[in-house]
């Protein structure tokens, strides 16, 4: 059962991380994402890869 909450658990962050990145940006006025929005995402997906890798490591050692 802890199992089960824990694989939920992680999976529910990731999905918040993954969330927030492809939310945070602005766009020009054809809603396009601007090139400053577009370097802003990428670096928040990268943020967010290492974030999961990081909880992926805390978790292995525990």
């Amino acid at each position: 059962m802890s199992m089960l909450i824990r694989r939920l658990m992680s999976w529910g962050m990731d999905k918040g991380i993954d969330l927030y990145a492809r939310r945070s940006g602005g766009t020009d006025p054809d809603g396009k994402p601007t090139p400053a929005a577009q370097k802003q995402a990428r670096g928040a997906r990268e943020a967010a890869k290492r974030a999961r890798q990081a909880a992926r490591i805390t978790r292995r050692l525990r």
